[in-house]
């Protein structure tokens, strides 16, 4: 079969159902976003629990974004035709930034709501008072500020040059792209790092982990590895993905998906080993947390759920290749990540006295909610392009990417 440039427009049907998409995503964001702001006002309902759902909700869909980019920087340094096939989702996903940037400001505006250390209380302790060069809120604030500046300038630069590179074809933007991406990629792994210390690690200001950040990064990866793969699926019923897109794309990408479950699995084991082997009362803690009060049938789920049914289903070749059951794999990998968020979030706020597990219904409508404002802000950003590079140097390689000849 032939193809002509002509054939990679979008076609009007699939154009028509991206934002058909957006549309229903907005509303069902807006409905839910709507219940977890009202649930703060109920009977029962607090700042803080609402924050904390807040926060398990936005984390989730903010990593969605940040992974977005990063995978962009990384595809550009790498090639091949499995980033080259999702480059554009990647690309909506990372303009989703615009927005999910800003998600940080409740946080940042109550974070003596939120942040023990942040109370009169932790700010009177001797062992935050040692960490106060770090832990203190304006600093936290010029911090928001370099991670937003660094987020939604990388994500302009390389989606105007990555359109500017359909336009002219020109090398030298391709070589500008590379050039970009080579120094983002390691500003991410460590801006993002810190990002995760800031917002999800001084939940337990006594406790700290040397590869929190990259595992919170590869938790991130997971997620929008798997949305990508979703979106691809859906994506393949009209033109010009009916035809762009093969058995091997989706085989790659799911490789690719099972790599990242298996150094999720890997991360977390390393920690608890480490965190095993010296049983200092100030590691331990967050573990006994997570083991305690019914939080450890959370655990139980994420080792049985997110990681070896996912392994023994990824690991067949023609699972992989299959689209409907490779994006069946991926839609619950989302699902099942965001328990994972869940049990980073909510069992820092136990105590020995109460070591139950915290379940709210806001833990459901906020990420929910957030789902659906990304989705929109995704589909949307996805409608108004061209869904194939044809400017890229290796376009026609990962067009024939799996085909017989």
């Amino acid at each position: 079969m032939t193809t002509t440039e002509q054939s990679y427009e979008t076609s009007p049907q699939l154009r028509d159902s991206l934002k058909r998409s957006s549309s229903i995503a907005a509303f069902v964001g807006l409905v839910f976003l709507a219940l977890t702001v009202a649930g703060k006002f109920l009977p029962g309902g607090s700042d803080q629990q609402f924050l904390r759902a807040y926060l398990v909700g936005f984390w989730l869909w903010f990593g969605a974004s940040a992974a977005s980019l990063g995978f962009l920087m990384v595809q550009y340094l790498t090639g091949g035709a499995w980033g080259t096939v999702i480059r554009r989702p990647l690309e909506a996903g990372a303009k989703t930034l615009y927005v999910m940037s800003f998600g940080f400001l409740p946080l940042l505006i109550w974070v003596d709501k939120l942040y023990w250390w942040a109370t009169p209380a932790g700010l009177a302790d001797k062992v935050i008072q040692a960490k106060e060069l770090y832990l203190n809120v304006p600093f936290l604030w010029v911090r928001w500020v370099v991670y937003t500046v660094f987020l939604i300038g990388f994500t302009y630069l390389l989606t105007k040059w990555s359109k500017e590179e359909d336009d002219t074809k020109s090398t030298k933007v391709s070589a500008r792209l590379e050039a970009l991406s080579a120094p983002g990629v390691l500003i991410f792994f460590l801006l993002m790092t810190f990002c995760s210390v800031d917002y999800l690690m001084v939940l337990e200001p006594y406790w700290y982990s040397t590869i929190y950040g990259f595992l919170t990064i590869i938790g991130w990866g997971l997620t929008t590895m798997a949305i990508m793969i979703a979106v691809l699926v859906s994506l393949t019923k009209d033109e010009p993905m009916h035809y762009a897109i093969t058995k091997k794309h989706f085989h790659d990408l799911g490789k690719l998906l099972f790599a990242l479950v298996m150094l999720w699995a890997y991360l977390n084991f390393s920690q608890v080993l480490i965190t095993y082997s010296a049983n200092l009362p100030t590691e331990i803690v967050w573990y006994i947390k997570r083991w305690n009060g019914g939080f450890g049938w959370v655990s139980v789920l994420l080792l049985i759920g997110h990681f070896m049914l996912p392994f023994f289903l990824l690991i067949s070749q023609p699972a992989k290749k299959t689209k409907r059951v490779v994006q069946a794999i991926a839609i619950y990998i989302v699902l099942i990540h965001a328990v994972d968020v869940y049990s980073l979030v909510e069992p820092n706020f136990t105590t020995a006295e109460h070591p139950q597990l915290i379940f709210s219904w806001l833990d459901v409508t906020a990420p929910l909610g957030f789902g659906g404002l990304w989705l929109a802000l995704f589909f949307r950003n996805l409608s108004g392009q061209r869904l194939l590079p044809i400017g890229a140097p290796d376009f026609v390689k990962a067009l024939n990417h799996g085909r017989d000849h």
